[in-house]
């Protein structure tokens, strides 16, 4: 424990000098909203130079990066589609009321007789009509816009989960690259010191121009190191506001810590089966299996009896042009009305034909993303367990490399070392440092790959970011 901590407090210290103080811009609201303009197209060089650079943590990107993502945002209005195209199928249920009416004006002996005279006619219907029985069209019908609405909200969650896992990636990314910046500085301030012992012996006559030129050039390598170190934080930085949809002028930087995100608390065996309930391409691929079915009992539908009853009232009312109204008539229809299609060359069968096909397809697919499913948790547990046992291992590599270092420094200011003891220290306190960093993270991208594998943790909910 005492090693961790010391090994933690070393961590601390290298990253202070690389992550700039939150709150550089944090006054407004409104810093992480994306510019209104979809279509904007920058052509000037002052509308893409960095202005603002925010700090920022993995819980705040994530949030961010869900109320600002397009491809979630037409998920999310998909869904509304496909929920009133469930109440256009639920309306099916109810009766339909028309009504006509009809306004004409005819003559009722030869225009060419004096006795000619025009008479108007007002005629109107009104008829109530219930589909009582269509082949099973209409549960079928309703049945799929079910499924469809479920199908949407499975897709909302689906890519809610993959940018809650792409944001947590590109997080872990940085803080990779950040912690890359801190040990390429330590390594410049070591290689420093060994530059000055060096210049300092020479001058003493206890040292040779070799051993100077030889810290010379380690230097130079080391700064070498932070200049790629530095190239490759900027690209991150970039990577996330890429992925959060930010405005051109803001640059991120990462606030919270390097260290375990958590504890994994379930067996390999017990996260495969949860990832089999939890994930939405499984569900989704049973989804659109029920709606072929549907669509298949809806092509079999026009191939059966369709009995529908009806009620109507009519009316006529007869104007003559001088003399007000002559006559009016109305009446009641009560009846049922069956059509059938008793032959049409196949068609209804070939279309339940194809979507039996379809239903085949999804079966396969289904087969294909659990395997994908089983592989990509066994990959993400194993890496997780040997990333765990890395971190035991190099945390300990860490505080016996600082110690190395520091003794070979002492017996080589003392003339009993030599500085090739103290450069190999030097570069082996750089690696441990480098190890023990990239196992905590490759620790927490295993774990985050988990999560992914299997969704809606810890609650089990679906549907949770809608």
């Amino acid at each position: 424990m005492y090693r961790r901590y010391c090994c933690l407090l070393i961590l601390a210290w290298l990253l202070t000098s690389v992550n700039p103080a939150r709150g550089d811009d944090n006054s407004s609201g409104q810093r992480y909203n994306p510019s209104a303009n979809p279509l904007l197209f920058p052509t000037k060089k002052e509308e893409v130079e960095i202005r603002r650079r925010q700090s920022i943590s993995l819980n705040e990107a994530i949030k961010i990066a869900l109320e600002n993502n397009k491809q979630l945002q037409a998920a999310r209005i998909q869904l509304e589609r496909a929920e009133e195209g469930l109440k256009a199928a639920l309306a099916t249920e109810l009766p339909t009321v028309t009504g006509q009416l009809e306004f004409n004006q005819r003559a009722d002996d030869a225009p060419t007789l004096p006795s000619a005279r025009d008479r108007t006619l007002l005629l109107g219907q009104v008829e109530l009509r219930y589909n009582l029985y269509d082949g099973g069209r209409r549960d079928a019908t309703i049945s799929r816009a079910e499924r469809e609405v479920y199908l949407n909200k499975l897709e909302v969650e689906r890519i809610a989960e993959e940018v809650r896992f792409e944001v947590t990636d590109a997080y872990y990314k940085l803080q990779n690259a950040d912690a890359q910046v801190a040990i390429a500085q330590a390594a410049i301030e070591d290689f420093s010191q060994t530059l000055r012992d060096a210049q300092l012996l020479e001058r003493a006559g206890l040292g040779t121009r070799f051993d100077v030129l030889q810290a010379e050039v380690d230097l130079a390598n080391a700064q070498s190191a932070l200049t790629r170190a530095i190239s490759q934080q900027r690209n991150a930085r970039r990577e996330l506001a890429r992925i959060l949809g930010l405005g051109e002028d803001v640059e991120l930087t990462a606030a919270d810590e390097i260290k375990e995100a958590g504890e994994w608390q379930y067996s390999l065996e017990e996260t495969i089966v949860m990832a089999y309930r939890n994930r939405a391409e499984l569900q989704q691929a049973l989804v659109r299996r029920e709606i072929s079915e549907k669509n298949r009992e809806i092509a079999l539908a026009d191939t059966r009896p369709n009995v529908s009853l009806f009620l109507n009232y009519n009316f006529t009312n007869t104007f003559h042009d001088t003399f007000g109204p002559t006559g009016y008539a109305q009446g009641y229809n009560l009846g049922a009305r069956v059509s059938w299609n008793i032959f049409d060359g196949g068609v209804a069968k070939a279309r339940a034909n194809q979507e039996t096909k379809t239903k085949q397809i999804e079966e396969t697919n289904f087969a294909s993303q659990r395997n994908q499913i089983r592989l990509a948790v066994e990959t993400a547990y194993n890496r997780m367990i040997a990333n765990k046992e890395n971190i035991k291992t190099t945390e300990k590599a860490v505080a016996t490399a600082v110690e190395s270092l520091r003794l070979a420094r002492l017996r080589f200011q003392a003339g009993v070392g030599t500085q090739t003891d103290v450069i190999n220290a030097q570069r082996n306190l750089t690696e441990a440092r480098g190890n023990f960093l990239q196992a905590i993270i490759g620790y927490n991208q295993a774990l985050n790959e988990l999560q992914r594998a299997v969704s809606n943790l810890p609650d089990k909910g679906l549907f949770q970011f809608r």
